[in-house]
């Protein structure tokens, strides 16, 4: 659908070369009748029992640090310390969904992510850093020993339990490693509000109350917001993401080794980082020199962030270099248009997509675009899992192939709210190898695709071959499915997707 004979590594390439797996659904031309439906889940009842317990769960916690912060700081200081913890939340929460925007997650669970940190983890770990304590000072040891030999291993394993349990039972939530950051970066922030609750308002406000007045304890709770949240508040979500590197690693793959491996390490790393923060004070209090807290910090904690910045904004684009990868495939199959894969590779080029959107479709094309985005993203998300074979049992791959379908029908629904209705666009029709434009004197011709794709111009699908064309000879498979030149045949573990087609494109 390229010219011939051009060789580089641009997109047009990419367009060009057909990756290995089985072919995209072809278009059939029967439209649906009513909005497409997901296939729903078989009842699980061990599921449901499992969802009540952690909601229950949550809840219980939720009332125990209550009542454990009240009776500890009292009514005053649990006050002032929950206003200048929660002052620094919606501005790191909205750094973690900043990195989540080519397929933001579902709202419920990133609230279940920030309830089980600020909750569940605070609970348990106030419990066991307590009873190691206890025990420490028991046996005359020093009580600073907790909060490196206890506190980052119960700390950091109730943080990820929040968003494990998200990978076990709702895996397709989370599609790499940009999506386990922001489920563990939001299970840190709301373990790290809870825990500054304590500082601020027991360390801070309670102690320079009972010392020196409430003037003192109003300077405490300043300079511990200083040290603790504007210069340090990227402690916890740092070391959490250690654990959501190797958790997005694991949903991203096939083996189950590395689905074990990969989190454990992750963990490991995550503890280890903790640790080492944590010892940094111990060791400056026990020897006096301040230079040991001061090099750890910028020789090894410093580099360590920005190295994670740094990579968590590098996999931002990942998705969007990924619908370039994944969506040509139903591009040669007719459903979408060059252009619109082009619009969907980088943020600047979706942001445009919507201005176009809205100025010929108003405030309900631009909210089509933007579903049409998310939907197109998680295609190719989708598309990319079942050629890696991320889903491994039978049922897996039927509802795979289900929600491909789904996916489909509900981007073809949104296309219908804005193709075809820009008077500035050409008239013309995309067959899934180049375009048939009508110009203003009438005559019709067909055009190959531009080697850089103007966008956004999604035009008209061509209509659908009727049912039972024959595939084109020298591709028949063995299992019957015919497929476009350049397929080859489906595998066992990346079978063909189910037949639908683009509603409204005729």
């Amino acid at each position: 659908m390229w010219p011939a004979g051009r060789v580089g590594g641009d997109y047009a390439d990419g367009m060009a070369d057909t990756p290995p797996g089985a072919p995209p659904p072809s278009p059939i031309t029967v439209a649906p009748t009513a909005a497409p439906q997901m296939p729903s889940r078989r009842r699980n009842w061990l599921r449901y029992l499992i969802l009540a317990g952690v909601i229950l769960l949550i809840a219980a916690c939720a009332v125990f640090m209550l009542w454990s912060l009240g009776e500890s700081l009292g009514a005053e200081a649990l006050l002032i310390g929950v206003v200048a913890a929660v002052l620094p939340v919606p501005v790191l929460v909205a750094c973690f969904l900043w990195l989540d925007r080519y397929e933001p997650e579902p709202l419920r669970y990133l609230v279940f992510c920030f309830a089980w940190g600020a909750f569940v983890s605070t609970a348990v770990s106030l419990v066991v850093n307590t009873f190691a304590a206890d025990r420490f000072e028991a046996a005359g040891l020093s009580t600073a020993l907790t909060a490196v030999l206890v506190a980052p291993f119960i700390e950091e394993l109730t943080k990820a339990l929040g968003p494990i349990l998200l990978l076990i039972f709702r895996r397709r939530e989370i599609s790499g490693i940009t999506d386990a950051l922001v489920y563990c970066g939001l299970s840190a922030i709301g373990f790290a509000m809870v825990e500054n609750i304590l500082y601020l308002g027991g360390l801070g406000y309670r102690t320079g109350v009972e010392e020196y007045g409430p003037a003192t304890g109003t300077q405490q709770v300043i300079s511990i917001f200083i040290l603790r949240i504007l210069l340090f508040g990227f402690a916890h979500p740092l070391f959490t993401s250690m654990t959501g590197v190797g958790l997005g690693i694991a949903a991203r793959s096939a083996d189950r080794r590395v689905r074990v491996l990969a989190p454990a390490a992750g963990l490991l790393l995550a503890m280890m980082l903790h640790g080492a923060w944590n010892l940094l004070p111990t060791l400056t209090q026990a020897t006096g020199e301040l230079l040991i807290q001061l090099y750890g910090l910028i020789g090894v904690m410093v580099p360590i962030f920005f190295g994670m910045v740094g990579l968590a904004v590098w996999l931002r684009s990942w998705e969007g270099r990924l619908t370039e990868r994944i969506l040509p495939d139903y591009v040669r199959s007719g459903w979408l248009t060059p252009p619109e894969v082009a619009t969907l590779s980088s943020l600047g080029r979706r942001h445009a997509a919507r201005v176009w959107a809205k100025r010929i479709g108003g405030d309900q094309g631009r909210k089509a675009m933007r579903g049409y985005q998310f939907a197109a993203t998680r295609l190719a998300l989708l598309r990319d899992g079942m050629r890696r074979g991320l889903d491994d049992r039978p049922a897996q791959r039927e509802r795979a192939v289900a929600e491909e379908r789904y996916l489909l029908e509900l981007i073809s629904g949104y296309r219908a709210f804005f193709v075809g209705r820009d008077p500035r666009a050409p008239a013309g029709v995309w067959d899934g190898h180049r375009y048939h434009l009508r110009f203003p004197d009438g005559s019709q011709r067909a055009v190959a695709a531009p080697e850089e794709p103007v966008v956004p111009i999604p035009v008209v699908l061509a209509p659908p071959a009727p049912p039972g064309y024959p595939a084109p000879p020298g591709h028949p498979t063995p299992s019957g499915h015919s497929v476009r030149p350049g397929y080859p045949p489906p595998s066992p573990g990346n079978p063909p997707p189910p037949a639908a087609g683009p509603p409204g494109q005729r």
